[in-house]
């Protein structure tokens, strides 16, 4: 990598953002970063841009873009605002890798709009793979743009993919931590508080995601971008608990050989490796000693306790619309879990009912997308109202 590959970051200011920057900075000789977003932290955001210089930002949020004018004024940054605003920036010509890290449904029209631009895409959003993955994984195609993968789990497979055939692909597994709860008994779930919930073991996630972790609705949800990412059929995913998160995923393959990729838990190995990709470039940030790893362990997950994944094997086996209106049922119920309206189980429970509920429709456009999203909150905005206020704990 002889130049410096520019780069376009959505979601600066969350987790995966932050990782991503730390990468930046590092090798400050390796990317220049041309552009950021966030939705509403206007000062962060000019905290950052007075050290990256980028020459765009967007803000997504429309009071806090009002905010962010003023304060980058004078500084030469232009601004975009609103959902237009975050489109226009993935779409920033001249950009060789736009890392889509907005959470939600949100960064579903980004996405669209950085590939249509030929903008390759680092992505993850998971909403937009789930929502919507054939849509832009076919305009990818069309537009000989690639969208890589930063989850973990993803970037594992897509690692132990190279060179390989995928007629040869067995069983993909995904790996899982088990999350925040895993050890809780099935009768003292409804007891879990958000606060629980949110006590990840292993990695430090935004609320939405680490709830989603302790559901097993976040596995669930990468069972279907793995089913997109990778053409293979939803039985030839498979999903096992391994506590230490060293193994990130495997690959089990027709002759019965695997291939793992594995090391120290921190995003920004996947993250240095979508950016880099097609290469993988010197880097010390994340060290892993094999030495000190010691044991790996691997257990089954209770389908009675974790009913969310078996609700996103459904909703593949569904198709249409369904995976994108679970997606977006899950935002609105987990926040109605985190505002505790709602207990622990009840979140399985509203989403089992939406996916019930939902009619079979093809999917065919982006438009079509986008209201499914906005059916299925709905219908997640009225199963909270119909169940009332639950304390928890």
């Amino acid at each position: 990598m002889s130049e410096k590959k520019t780069i376009i970051l959505l979601g600066a200011t969350g987790s995966i953002g932050k990782s991503t920057l730390d990468i930046v900075r590092s090798l400050p000789d390796k990317f220049r970063v041309r552009g950021l977003s966030t939705h509403r932290n206007v000062s962060q955001l000019a905290s950052l841009s007075a050290e990256f210089k980028p020459e765009v930002v967007a803000v997504s949020d429309e009071a806090a873009f009002k905010s962010a004018k003023a304060e980058l004024f004078g500084t030469g940054v232009r601004v975009f605002g609103g959902d237009e605003g975050l489109c226009r920036l993935a779409a920033w010509e001249g950009t060789e890798r736009v890392i889509n890290a907005v959470v939600g449904a949100a960064g579903i029209r980004p996405t669209f709009a950085a590939v249509e631009a030929g903008n390759s895409v680092a992505i993850a959003n998971k909403e937009t793979l789930v929502a919507a993955g054939p849509l832009i994984l076919n305009l990818a195609r069309e537009r000989h743009v690639p969208i890589l993968p930063i989850d973990s789990e993803h970037s594992a497979i897509f690692q132990c993919l190279q060179g390989e055939s995928s007629e040869n692909i067995r069983t993909i597994w995904l790996t899982t931590s088990g999350g925040s709860v895993f050890d809780t008994q099935l009768e003292d779930l409804d007891k879990v508080t958000p606060a629980v919930a949110l006590a990840h073991p292993t990695w430090q996630m935004g609320p939405k995601i680490t709830v989603d972790s302790a559901t097993l609705m976040n596995k669930g949800l990468e069972v279907i971008e793995a089913q997109r990412l990778f053409s293979v059929s939803p039985s030839q995913i498979k999903v096992v608990v391994h506590r230490q998160s060293i193994i990130h995923s495997a690959v089990e393959f027709c002759d019965g050989s695997f291939k793992a990729q594995l090391s120290t838990p921190d995003m920004r190995l996947p993250i240095l490796y979508a950016l880099s990709y097609p290469e993988r470039i010197e880097s010390t940030l994340v060290p892993t000693r094999l030495t000190d790893i010691g044991t790996l362990t691997f257990e089954d997950v209770p389908p009675r306790k974790f009913p969310a994944l078996e609700l996103a094997y459904r909703a593949l086996e569904k198709g249409g619309t369904a995976p994108a209106a679970l997606s977006a049922a899950d935002e609105v119920v987990v926040q109605g879990f985190l505002e505790n309206k709602i207990s622990f189980l009840q979140i399985s429970r509203i989403l089992g009912n939406v996916l019930d509920a939902w009619p079979d429709e093809p999917l065919q456009s982006l438009d079509g997308v986008l209201k499914a999203d906005q059916r299925a909150r709905q219908m997640a905005e009225e199963a909270l109202k119909h169940t009332g206020s639950v304390v928890v704990g």
